[in-house]
């Protein structure tokens, strides 16, 4: 049998029907090796307060859902472990720089409301009848956005951004890679409305480039590269259109 251990787990509690303010609250949960942080907090709502709120859903790091602030760091609950913690113990915070629904639930209102701003499906720069089959791109094509592909909007990054805890005009880190997927994938002709948007002050100029949201990505999506190449491509075609004989 494995062996259990027991840790101090402290979860950041908000309440509005019964308390005006959050408050901490402590609980010892019994864990084994191979328990996650989201495996905890299903323990303490079964077994010490069932009232305890937070979100999850496929608990394999694919669906976003279980992102919370776990010692200050935004994380998802099913892929961070508890034995990582023993023997201090650790914190679970709702997500940084959203407003606290109840206990570890947030609510991403912004960023659902942005989503449709960055068109994030393929218009093609031509149109073909589908007796001609689908629309193809080569292995160098796709390499070129797959990777940003992978964002399973865990808004972890937003978490992590300190520009988007400011100014949440910020389009903000995840939205501007969703868009820059979209933007690289060869199949597209959408780039023109879709760049108003991200090389305005409220898209990657407001970036201060920390770098933060794409060491925190669960998915390897680097975010932060996304932002920097669409600051380049900003700053070309600003250029382009104000030196003698560029583009206008």
């Amino acid at each position: 049998m494995p062996e259990t251990r027991t840790i101090v787990v402290e979860v950041l509690r908000y309440q509005p029907d019964k308390a005006e303010a959050p408050y901490v609250e402590k609980f010892e949960v019994p864990f084994t090796d191979d328990m996650s942080v989201l495996q905890g907090l299903q323990y303490i709502k079964d077994n010490f307060d069932g009232t305890l709120t937070f979100r999850w859903s496929c608990r394999m790091a694919i669906c976003g859902s279980c992102g919370v602030m776990i010692d200050g760091v935004p994380s998802l609950g099913c892929k961070t472990f508890m034995r990582d913690y023993y023997p201090k113990g650790f914190r679970v915070e709702a997500l940084a720089h959203f407003p606290i629904e109840r206990d570890l639930v947030v609510d991403a209102s912004d960023f659902i409301d942005k989503l449709p701003r960055i068109e994030p499906w393929i218009e093609p720069q031509r149109e073909k009848p589908l007796e001609q089959g689908e629309y193809l791109q080569t292995p160098a094509q796709l390499e070129q956005f797959e990777s940003f592909s992978h964002c399973i909007n865990c808004m972890l990054c937003y978490a992590a951004c300190p520009q988007y805890g400011l100014d949440q005009k910020f389009l903000g880190p995840g939205l501007t890679a969703l868009a820059h997927r979209y933007n690289a994938d060869s199949r597209d002709g959408h780039h023109a409305a879709r760049d108003e948007l991200i090389h305005s002050t409220e898209g990657v100029w407001n970036c201060t480039a920390v770098g933060y949201c794409s060491e925190v990505c669960p998915k390897h999506v680097d975010p932060a590269n996304a932002v920097n190449q669409n600051k380049t491509a900003s700053a070309l075609g600003w250029f382009a259109r104000v030196i003698p004989g560029g583009r206008r």
